[in-house]
Formats: C-alpha cells, structure tokens, sequence
C-alpha cells in the first residue's frame, strides 16, 4: 500500500489530507485564517499565514496518520493546489513584499481598461485566451505598477498561492499549467508563458516560475521544511493545480461530457475538453487542464459560499456561538433553516455579486441585492434566497458551456456546498438534471493527491488515477414540480442585473468619490 499528501492552500483554509493509493483517507487536517478586506472590493492575504496554516495542517495530519500505523517515511509523494490568481510578489532575498492580493480583488479595473486600449481585447485574448479581468494575476502587477511603484520595483518573483508554499517546501520557483492559465500570461494553446504579453507588459519572463504540467515532479523537500513539518528530506513533490482543475480531478471529470460543480468560497461550474474552447465574449475562462494535453472551460460565481459565510459573520453570530457549544457545523443549522421555507422563496430573489461578479457579466461594480423582500419574510427566508441566487448564478454558467457545443451528460458537485442535501436538489431542480456528490469530501486535496500519485508511478495517467479511486455516494434528480418554480423564477432572476447594473454603477461611483476606494 502506497500513501501520499494532498495539500489545498484555499481562500479561508489550508487542508492537508494522507490517501492511501486506493483512494482511502487516511487523515485530514484544516488550519483557518483571515482575508482583509481593507478598502471596498480589494482582498489580501498574508502569504506567511498560509505558511503557518501549512506547517501546522501537515503536522496534525501526521501525527493523526501515526495513530493509524502510518509514518512519514511512507507518504511517497505530495500534490499541491491552491487558489488561483493571487500575486505573490518576493524580492531578490526570497522576502514577502506585501499582502497578496488575491483572487476576488476587484481593484484592477481601470488596469484591464488600459491593457484594452493599448493592448487590444482581441490581441490579449489571442495571446492568452482570456480577456482582462481584475481576478486575473497580470492586472494585479499593473495595480502594483501605477498604485505602488515602490513595492513594484522590488519584485523579482511572482508566485500563486500554492507556488509559494512549494517553494517554501522545496525551495524551487515552479507552478503548473492549470494554474499559469489563470494569470493572464500565460499561452493557453501552446502551454507556454506568452512572450507577446510579456513584452507587451514589460514584465520579465525571469519574474515568472518555470511551467510544467501538473503531474511533474518538480522538487524535493529541503532539509529546513522537513524541520518545519515532520515530511521526510527528499519527498517529492508535483506541480499540481489550481484549486478548481484539482477539485476536478478528485470528481472525476477528466473527459468531455462530465461537468462538475464546485460550491466554495466561489462557485465553479467546469468542462473538460480535448482541445481549446473559446468563448468569443470571455464570460468562460479557457484554462489548460491538470490532465496533460486537455484543456478545460470554467464558469465563475465570485460569491458561492462567500455569501452564505458573509450571512453567517453578519447576522448569525447567535449560531456560532450555538454551533460551538453543540459541535455542530453552522451550515448544517442553517441549511435546515432554509428547508422550511418553499422552493421560489415566496417571491424573494438575492443577488450573488458580493464580490463583483464574473460569469456572465464581467462586472467588477455589480453588487448584491435582496429584491422583493417584504415584512412577512423571515430570516429563514434569506437563508434560502442565498443558496437559490447562487444556484441560479450557476445555472448561467452551466447554459453557457452548453452555448459553446459542450455536450453535459453528468453533473458532479463537491466543495464545502454541497454537503448539504438541500443544496444539491436545488441544483438538481434549477439544472433539469440528476446530480450525483462525489464520496471523497476532501475536494481539491484529494485531486492534488492523484496528480502525485501519478507523478511517482502509481497510476500511469490521471485517468486511470480517477477510474481507480473515484467514487459516485449520491444522486439527486429533480422534482417536476419544484423544477417549474424555479424555471419560473430564473426567468425573473436573469432579467434582474440589466435594470440594476446602471444603479450598481453609480453606487460604485459613490463609494469613490466619499472616500472608501482609495487607490482603486
């Protein structure tokens, strides 16, 4: 029996996870830390706790594995995934220069309004196959080059999130492809850094890690991070994926036809494809894919999870307190809350834009809303409006991929949303679908975990990885009934952004002028 790690640096935790090769967990640990939000739209992490979330998740995972007979002399090999987008900038001692702004800032704006005028939509999404987004890596650098000239002209590295523990871990500057793609320099066709964009940018390809496909073994760990974690010197370690293409993996969605549908932080409704998929608006990201000579599109709901976790910070302190006593998890109380209450929410409908919003609307000023609310709606009521909006945000993305020709036989759904069983019928029922749950909970670091395993040998292909250990537990199919409400009020929900974008705009405006944006 083989094990190996999976490593997951995510948005609100790092999760570390030891597999045997069959794809049994063995242990799991989560380590939690803070985003700051220091001006409206704007979201930065402190790369050093991620470190710190790391060095204690491995630990706890190993001395848990212990328990079970497993050493660290038995992982073989760790995977890493991250989330995608963030600015990790170092300077020539390897130093933090500032908090990395992640991949929900939304303060690039008028950077993507200048690499339009200059570069030309058409010419960057030839060169990358994306168009500007402020979630995207390169208008984060321009940020930094007209707001912070200081810091910028310190940089002599830019790394992701997870590239930065690795080389925390190894000591290698190195990411993968899935990853790269989402930095808006990369060539997505030919897998490549894009030399055009590069030099249209003026930003020097030695800046930028070298790019291999996620199964490669790219390093080792040093002899400090084996101090740091209890890891043995000299385990490798793969490139990996970014957050959404390792979810992916670990769902099984390694051929066309198979969609999965992440419910994080941010919500991600992903397609595999045998060959780059584009499409002509830029609502989908066109990324390679974590499978070698695959490629994959991907819609984004910037505030999936985010917003039930805004409505539980903000107006449920009275459950965690409850949920700390009981051990019960929040979600689990609230999802119950919003059972109560029928499907259509009784006329309510919320908006999910807490963070901008990405598919479809490429609106970094779009803003959430509760519309229709009325004195006989409770807070069971905004519960359930939550998750519907979110729902119906993921619909928008689902109808897009099909738009493109994407046949969608099966919709795989994981992440911390869909263990609740009201989640996933309600996206059984908004999609007209059957919606199957993945068994493995563990998400991202599990996809992580079989990229390594194929990067040692233990599986040939990262097909054969998913055949081996993916599991389907459930299957949810929409309810006739319940499916004709939601129809009925996706209709209302897709009319919605139109006749407020312009107020979202001017409300947006207003932030600016009293204040609240500075820097942006």
């Amino acid at each position: 029996m083989a094990y190996v790690m999976g490593i997951d640096v995510g948005t609100s935790a790092t999760k570390t996870a030891i597999f045997q090769d069959n794809g049994n967990m063995v242990s799991s640990s989560v380590a939690k830390y803070e985003l700051s939000q220091p001006c409206p739209g704007w979201a930065e992490q402190n790369p050093e706790d991620w470190w710190n979330a790391t060095v204690g998740s491995i630990r706890q995972a190993i001395a848990d594995a212990a328990l079970l007979g497993v050493r660290p002399h038995d992982i073989e090999a760790i995977g890493l995934s991250g989330q995608m987008h963030g600015a990790v900038c170092l300077d020539a001692a390897g130093q933090v220069i500032r908090p990395a702004i992640i991949w929900c800032d939304q303060r690039s704006d008028a950077q993507c309004n200048w690499m339009r005028k200059h570069l030309g939509e058409t010419n960057i999404t030839k060169w990358t196959g994306n168009p500007p987004l402020p979630n995207l890596t390169a208008t984060k650098l321009l940020w930094l080059r007209d707001k912070e000239p200081f810091n910028y002209d310190r940089i002599a590295h830019v790394l992701l999130p997870k590239d930065y523990i690795r080389w925390m871990l190894t000591g290698d500057y190195a990411t993968d492809v899935s990853d790269a793609s989402g930095t808006l320099l990369l060539d997505v066709r030919n897998r490549q850094w894009s030399s055009a964009m590069l030099e249209s940018l003026d930003i020097p390809l030695n800046w930028l890690p070298t790019v291999f496909e996620s199964t490669e073994v790219v390093g080792h760990i040093t002899h400090n991070a084996a101090s740091s974690t209890g890891i043995i010197e000299g385990t490798p370690v793969v490139a990996g994926a970014g957050d959404q293409a390792a979810s992916a993996i670990g769902s099984g969605v390694v051929k066309p036809g198979v969609v999965s549908c992440t419910i994080g932080t941010s919500g991600v409704v992903f397609a595999s494809t045998e060959g780059m998929c584009l499409d002509s608006l830029g609502r989908l990201h066109s990324f390679c894919h974590a499978v070698p000579d695959m490629w994959h599109v991907m819609g984004v709901t910037q505030a999936a999870g985010g917003s039930l976790q805004w409505f539980r910070r903000t107006l449920s302190p009275c459950e965690e307190e409850v949920a700390r006593a009981t051990g019960e998890d929040v979600y689990d109380y609230l999802s119950r809350e919003a059972e109560t209450v029928p499907p259509g929410c009784d006329g309510l409908v919320f908006l999910p834009y807490l963070m901008g919003e990405r598919t479809p609307h490429l609106d970094p000023f779009a803003r959430g809303a509760f519309i229709g609310l009325t004195s006989r709606h409770k807070r069971a009521h905004l519960v359930r409006a939550i998750m519907e909006g979110v729902t119906y945000s993921m619909r928008d993305c689902l109808q897009l991929i099909e738009e493109l020709g994407i046949s969608v036989d099966r919709v795989l759904v994981s992440g911390g949303g869909s263990r609740s069983p009201l989640w996933r019928q309600m996206h059984a029922d908004v999609f007209g679908r059957e919606v199957a749950v993945v068994a493995s909970a563990e998400g991202a670091a599990f996809g992580a975990a079989l990229l390594a395993c194929v990067g040692v040998g233990i599986y040939s292909t990262v097909q054969d990885a998913c055949r081996s250990t993916v599991q389907l537990a459930d299957v949810s199919k929409p309810c006739d009934a319940d499916q004709k409400v939601y129809d009925q009020v996706y209709a209302i929900y897709s009319s919605l952004y139109s006749k407020l974008s312009d107020s979202m705009h001017a409300l947006a405006i207003s932030e600016k002028a009293s204040g609240m944006s500075k820097g942006s």
